[in-house]
């Protein structure tokens, strides 16, 4: 599906819905669908959408993980690890 056919308005989409559900289960991707000539909603298959939500996730971690570093909660990898064995030394 090329960009341009990607955009709809709701007017099609109340008409052709599942006929938008199938191609967006054979051709992964996103629908935007417009209200009143705005873009109003996104309409995605299934795997675009747990990917998008995987990759937020990643993002939210990356984000936490720099904000940690900068305010000095870190430690050195070798203290890290040592660490990490203490704590694991007897969970069977």
């Amino acid at each position: 599906m090329k960009l341009s056919e990607r955009i709809k308005p709701i007017s099609y989409l109340k008409a052709h819905t599942a006929k938008i559900i199938n191609e967006l289960s054979a051709r992964r991707g996103t629908v935007v669908i417009t209200q009143n000539g705005q873009a109003r909603a996104v309409v995605q298959d299934i795997d675009t959408y747990e990917q998008t939500q995987e990759s937020l996730a990643m993002l939210k971690l990356l984000a936490q993980s720099q904000s940690s570093a900068e305010a000095g909660k870190h430690k050195p990898l070798k203290k890290a690890f040592s660490d990490l064995t203490a704590r694991t030394k007897d969970i069977p």
